[in-house]
């Protein structure tokens, strides 16, 4: 079996598939591995390097996407490069299924089996593959950096000649990974820490990291499967709204993290709340790519308001290379373990690993919550 990893060329992402610790121990099974040249170099890692841990380095991308067994990615793949895959391959990557339906489509039509690591389920089996909070993490934390660059003002408590500093206060929508760690990574520079969650179960992880969970009770459940949030009710948005505007208006710093899976990120910092902060505040919106959950947001820009400096990155994970690949690539590591059994890929659809992350297989969507997706959005298209 071979298992080829690509060079990524989507603008600014700087991540690989696999690093080279995870590549010997693929090799050390015997399975030969294509590594296409300079796939490491936006993560600090040579060619020479991966040929140390035993890969075979490929400059000519057209026969590495066309050999592989399984090509291992970071972000979707083009439409044109799964055209250059053989058809009963396998892909690994993220690929957006609930949003990128062509691409979803195109994979079926070329009747490739790819794997969303995206749709990993938040399962204890399927803990170490969970790609979403890896990469989630990083963005948490480099998201108080940026937050702690552009404010104006001390993060922590000062004691100084000129007089005590009191230290600033940050205030966190959404407790999920990425928010516990923004939630960290504020309190390990000393600042008091608020954090908001519409799920309940939140408020005990928002404690335990030292920060005050300002809590909204809503009567409608917001739990989704897996334990994801899931989108609520105007009636509950606007309960929500309340809450927050109080919170918001008093902090210096704001870090929006709130995202619904295949859906437009729910806007819970409005016009007129950052109009009431105080100037020189900041807002970070980590959901920037999905629409942003400050409604004055523009994706991959940083824009002022009422004297409010509002940032909204895209693709924070690549921003932090070398940590997000080796998560990553451990993540990968691991669904590839999984999957493959005395040598060969072993797709059992009921088991909950395989059936929630294949997304396309034998020329069909195989995944039932994309092909509902698919089917009302394109209708036109589905495989059958």
């Amino acid at each position: 079996m071979r298992v080829a990893i690509a060079k990524e060329i989507e603008v600014g992402e700087h991540r690989v598939a696999l690093v080279p610790d995870v590549v010997a121990k693929l090799v050390k099974q015997g399975i030969d591995v294509w590594v296409e040249s300079g796939a490491g170099e936006g993560s600090f890692i040579s060619d020479d390097a991966y040929r140390t841990a035993g890969a075979e380095i490929i400059s000519d991308r057209n026969t590495l996407w066309r050999e592989a067994d399984i090509l291992l990615k970071v972000a979707v793949p083009y439409e044109y490069e799964i055209d250059q895959m053989r058809e009963g391959a396998t892909i690994i990557s993220f690929l957006n299924p609930l949003e990128k339906f062509s691409v979803v489509q195109r994979l079926a039509n070329r009747r490739i089996t790819a794997f969303g690591m995206e749709m990993i389920p938040r399962s204890t089996r399927a803990q170490s593959m969970d790609a979403l909070s890896s990469q989630g993490s990083v963005a948490g934390y480099k998201a108080v950096l940026i937050a702690a660059a552009a404010l104006p003002k001390y993060f922590p408590m000062l004691t100084t000649a000129a007089g005590t500093i009191a230290p600033a206060k940050v205030f966190v929508i959404g407790a999920g990974v990425a928010g516990l760690q923004a939630i960290a990574t504020a309190r390990r520079l000393g600042a008091i820490v608020e954090a908001f969650d519409i799920r309940p179960a939140a408020k005990e992880e928002v404690q335990s990291l030292g920060a005050k969970f300002v809590e909204v009770k809503l009567e409608e459940s917001t739990v989704a499967e897996q334990g994801y949030a899931k989108e609520v009710s105007e009636a509950s948005k606007k309960r929500s709204q309340e809450v927050l505007t109080e919170h918001i208006k008093n902090s210096d710093v704001v870090i929006t993290t709130a995202k619904v899976p295949g859906r437009k990120a729910p806007v819970l910092v409005t016009e007129e709340m950052v109009a009431q902060m105080k100037p020189g505040s900041v807002i970070v919106d980590i959901a920037a790519e999905q629409g942003g959950n400050c409604a004055c947001t523009e994706p991959g820009k940083d824009i002022q308001r009422n004297g409010v400096t509002i940032i909204g990155p895209l693709n924070l994970p690549a921003t932090m290379p070398v940590h997000a690949s080796q998560m990553y690539a451990k993540n990968v590591f691991s669904l590839v373990q999984y999957l493959i059994k005395d040598g060969n890929l072993q797709i059992n659809f009921e088991d909950e690993i395989v059936s929630s992350t294949c997304i396309t297989h034998a020329g069909e969507i195989s995944n039932q919550r994309v092909r509902d997706a698919v089917l009302s959005n394109q209708p036109s298209t589905i495989s059958n």
